[in-house]
């Protein structure tokens, strides 16, 4: 009669050599519901407490023998699989690098760029002021009344919030602003283009509600 010791002796030496699919078929054989092992350890329910104590840890250790070598030639097999793939993998250095998609300059940035180089060579320097304004910059420097449509609701962005000066708070209307501050800031002589954009509440086949506007100053 085959004892439990060398059914296992006889699975070991089988799992050393085997290839995946009898690998599997050990695993089934041993772990499986209908596994040798498996049927061993359902044993133990009827045994008596001495009797468990001592065949517990032996079947136990068994299975963690026959588990412990199956995943050794699992990672053996693994690895040699690995190896095959590299080397039947054939990498042709000469073949040209595949495109890798390139994006470009939106055709508004590349005019306004355009337009800063131009006026560059003039001797004009390039000033940005911020796109959150407060009325004073906006319109109240300009001359532009409190009455003046510009001002409605209905042509500006306006936020509920005010500055640190009670000054209404607004998304520029133009980018004059921006010459309001340079002059502040530098002083004459300047010689400057305000590139930028703009926003007015506007919006219809011809207007969208916001644009770019290039301002200049001499």
């Amino acid at each position: 009669m085959e004892t439990d010791q060398h059914k296992l002796d006889a699975a070991l030496a089988a799992i050393a050599d085997a290839d995946a699919d009898a690998l599997e078929a050990q695993r089934i054989g041993a772990l499986g519901k209908a596994g040798w092992i498996s049927a061993a350890l359902k044993t133990l329910g009827a045994m008596t407490p001495e009797q468990r104590q001592l065949e517990g840890p032996r079947i136990q250790g068994m299975r963690a023998a026959v588990a412990d070598a199956i995943e050794a030639r699992k990672a053996v097999l693994d690895a040699a699989a690995l190896e095959a793939q590299l080397i039947g993998e054939v990498l042709d250095l000469t073949l040209p690098a595949p495109e890798t998609p390139r994006g470009s300059v939106h055709p508004v940035s590349q005019v306004m760029d355009e337009l800063a180089e131009i006026f560059a060579d003039l001797g004009f320097a390039v000033a940005t002021g911020p796109e959150i304004e407060d009325d004073w910059h906006n319109f109240t420097a300009l001359n532009m009344a409190e009455t003046h449509p510009a001002r409605a609701m209905h042509d500006t962005f306006y936020f509920p919030a005010v500055d640190a000066e009670g000054r209404k708070m607004l998304l520029r209307t133009h980018t004059s602003p921006v010459q309001i501050r340079s002059m502040v800031q530098q002083g004459a002589p300047i010689r400057i283009i305000a590139p930028g954009r703009v926003y007015r509440s506007d919006s219809d086949a011809t207007h969208t509600p916001m644009f770019h506007q290039v301002e200049g100053l001499v």
